[in-house]
């Protein structure tokens, strides 16, 4: 999988994915962003709700059950020191439909602890390397 991230100037950028969708990434005014796009961190909780969200969908239509309605509000809470990620994030699914509660438990519980790659991906090993000019750097990070 793969995506590109282009800088726009300022401190704008837009990352095409693989699927060819474009999405506009900024920063706030006072941190010289002109709040032209999302922001990393929150395009990392729609990012977590987006894979929990199809997870759940797709259990639940494996049981058989019929979702009317389903949406999720997520709340991160983020170190006050750098890098600010995440120490916490909570999920509140709101769901509507003839949904046995022990069966919307099971399918939130398989998503977070089998199948939502997003959330499994929060603890990744993350390296980098990095081109200068064209000239790929010596050092991988």
């Amino acid at each position: 999988m793969k995506t590109t991230v282009v800088w726009n100037g300022n401190m704008s950028f837009s990352g095409q994915s693989a699927s060819g969708v474009v999405i506009p990434i900024d920063a706030a005014k006072d941190v010289g962003g002109n709040d032209s796009g999302a922001r990393p961190m929150e395009l990392l909780l729609h990012a977590l709700a987006g894979c929990t969200g199809i997870d759940i969908v797709l259990i639940l239509r494996k049981m058989r059950l019929d979702v009317r309605a389903f949406s999720m509000e997520v709340e991160g809470t983020r170190a006050d020191d750098h890098p600010k990620r995440f120490t916490e994030i909570h999920i509140h699914y709101a769901l509507e439909g003839d949904l046995p509660e022990d069966k919307v438990v099971r399918a939130i519980r398989l998503s977070k602890e089998k199948y939502c790659s997003v959330s499994h991906s929060l603890n990744a090993a993350i390296t980098a390397s990095y081109s200068i000019n064209g000239v790929r750097g010596k050092e991988t990070i």
